[in-house]
């Protein structure tokens, strides 16, 4: 507040800020404030600068700081704090509120007399939440380690597309790019390439396609080690985009989007600098650092949200792991263990991943301490997650985000020390010209999207509506949550071949459930798109997946590319004459029966999937 106290010598240069020096918890955030408003104000204890004013009295350094401006003005308590965090870049609005409206004043004024009257408690509650420090947040560790990680996940996305994309996408697999672009041609016209932004538009050979899956491994290398980061994580998004719009159903996945937006955020993160070293990386910019974050936060909010949005009775009835870990895409062996636990233990797991998904994101914004927990429980949900079933890189990109709150205080010294600038460097950013509304485009467009897991059909004005659809085909701000309607059970399509009509044998893919003797195994991280796929065409009809119609096409022709991606042909001479899609119910096993027959499966045929095809009908 205004003392309506004016001081003889006021300080001429700057303000100055005089608090209790034998006060702990006044020291702690004073070293707070000093870091923020830099050397737009001094700082002084009242025991070494009360004899310099005496005109100001000994007792109101006792309740309270006392600001001194260069005017000669002397205010105290809350007004005190804003008129010096006021002098911090972009710290003006505070005061501004304080200046303007009384009830803001007088709450802020009776919060901080409220405070002052405390300072033992509030010390010990503070050193609990934030620890030994206060001081504002620092990310260059994690943003070192984060670009390091997003190197590695690159490297990981482009080598499994790259073993498999002549039988997907290829001119003789099973959606050639070639054929979906010419057709895309003749009914968007000159929109195609807003509409469909790939490369392969230039060329669309499969040797451009492996020219792409090499560049973004090579490229993926050079991440890793830090070179040129900026150039190399821009060519890395603009590949990977390119080929996810390429690979149309097969490249769909949630996690190539993540991999997208994450992949746009790692080119602001970096430092504008030809070589990422230790002592020359500066800290991270606010921005780019608050959009990972923001990120991280629709990512696992969403989750949780759509489950409950969607009216699913398993999520609400915290059943839905009692199903979940045999009707997941592609378990390994480890969720037919999960799968045999007590239904008590898979309602308190049901609850404990609600728990995470909904309240862990909140404490992104919470004290130092509450953050890091928050980082943790989310990231031991990823761990979970990953142990228990194949979801590609999807896990390990998403801890690799979470790991990005946890601030420079939470690794080694030695660690932080190394990540910070040399003496005499300069750091290199985005210009604010450019950030700024970059940044507002991202954020906004986050919202837009958050706002559909709620399902409340809400309206956005025309101008956010607009923005979100003219960036929505480069995939880089997105929708999010899994498993929003949990599949209660596993419909399984078994593809069998015959070269009389009489004799049927079944084709076997390298990790979808087919032989019921076959232990469930890991596959993640590479992401086998065929397997997949075949989950999601098991839950619908084959008219509406005619891509499973071009598989069988493409076996009846004994297309090596697409037999590649299988783990057995059962017509390795010829290809067979008839084919015809089989829909099996599956379940796990449970202890009894696995230990009588030693299968990890029981199955039960359905009805036919398809009818049967032959040579002679294409």
């Amino acid at each position: 507040m205004n003392t309506g106290i004016r001081v003889a010598d006021p300080p001429t240069e700057r303000p100055l800020l005089i608090f209790d020096g034998d006060c702990g918890f006044c020291r702690l955030w004073i070293n707070r404030w000093r870091q923020m408003t830099r050397d737009g104000v001094a700082y002084a204890t009242s025991q070494e600068i009360a004899n310099r004013y005496p005109g100001i009295p000994a007792d109101l350094y006792a309740r309270s700081v006392v600001f001194i401006g260069t005017d000669g003005g002397v205010s105290s308590g809350a007004e005190a704090v804003l008129r010096a965090l006021a002098r911090a870049p972009r710290g003006g609005w505070a005061l501004w509120l304080y200046q303007r409206f009384r009830v803001v004043a007088a709450l802020t004024e009776a919060l901080y007399a409220f405070i002052a009257s405390r300072r033992g408690a509030f010390s010990r509650l503070t050193r609990l939440l934030w620890g030994p420090t206060v001081l504002p947040p620092s990310f260059a560790v994690a943003r070192c380690l984060f670009l390091r990680a997003m190197g590695l996940i690159y490297l990981i996305a482009f080598v499994s597309l790259w073993v498999q994309i002549d039988g997907l996408i290829g001119s003789h697999g099973i959606l050639p790019v070639a054929t979906w672009l010419q057709r895309a041609a003749g009914v968007l016209g000159p929109e195609r390439f807003v509409e469909i932004p790939t490369l392969c538009w230039i060329n669309s050979s499969d040797a451009f396609l492996h020219l792409q899956c090499g560049a973004g491994t090579l490229l993926a290398l050079l991440a890793m080690v830090g070179f040129a980061p900026m150039p190399v994580f821009a060519l890395l998004w603009l590949l990977y985009l390119s080929l996810t719009v390429a690979g149309q159903i097969f490249l769909g996945f949630q996690w190539d989007n993540l991999l997208l937006e994450s992949g746009f955020l790692s080119i602001l993160l970096s430092p504008l600098a030809w070589r990422c070293r230790t002592g020359c990386e500066p800290t991270p910019a606010r921005l780019p650092m608050a959009l990972t974050h923001w990120l991280v936060f629709r990512l696992m909010f969403s989750s949780g949200v759509v489950k409950l949005s969607s009216g699913d009775p398993t999520w609400r009835g915290l059943t839905a792991l009692t199903v979940h870990y045999q009707t997941q895409c592609l378990p390994p062996w480890t969720a037919w263990y999960a799968h045999q636990l007590p239904l008590l233990f898979q309602k308190i797991s049901c609850a404990a991943m609600f728990a995470v998904e909904l309240a862990a994101p909140l404490l992104i914004v919470a004290p130092r301490r509450l953050r890091h927990l928050g980082a943790f429980a989310m990231i031991g949900l990823q761990v979970i997650i990953l142990s228990t079933g194949n979801y590609g890189f999807f896990n390990l990109l998403s801890i690799a985000l979470c790991a990005t709150l946890l601030d420079d205080t939470f690794w080694p010294a030695g660690w932080s020390a190394t990540h910070q600038p040399a003496a005499g460097h300069r750091a290199r950013r985005w210009p604010a010209i450019i950030m700024v509304p970059l940044a507002s485009v991202i954020f906004v467009a986050g919202v837009v999207r958050l706002g559909e897991a709620f399902r409340t059909g809400m309206r956005w004005p025309a101008p956010i509506r607009t923005t979100a659809e003219l960036i929505s085909p480069f995939r880089s701000v997105n929708w999010y949550g899994l498993f929003s309607n949990m599949t209660t059970s596993r419909p399984e399509i078994v593809i069998e071949g015959s070269s009389d009509g009489v004799t049927w044998r079944a084709y076997e893919f390298k990790w979808k459930p087919g032989d019921t003797k076959r232990a469930p195994s890991f596959v993640a991280p590479h992401m086998p798109r065929l397997d997949w796929q075949m989950w999601f065409a098991a839950l619908g009809d084959y008219r509406s997946n005619q891509w499973f119609v071009a598989l069988l096409g493409r076996l009846l022709e004994g297309s090596p590319e697409v037999l590649g991606l299988l783990e057995t042909n059962p017509f390795a001479s010829a290809p067979p004459r008839y084919l015809r899609g089989v829909l099996y119910d599956y379940r796990f096993t449970d202890r009894r029966e696995r230990l009588e027959s030693s299968d990890w499966w029981h199955r039960t045929r359905q009805r036919d999937y398809t009818p049967v095809y032959s040579r002679r009908q294409e």
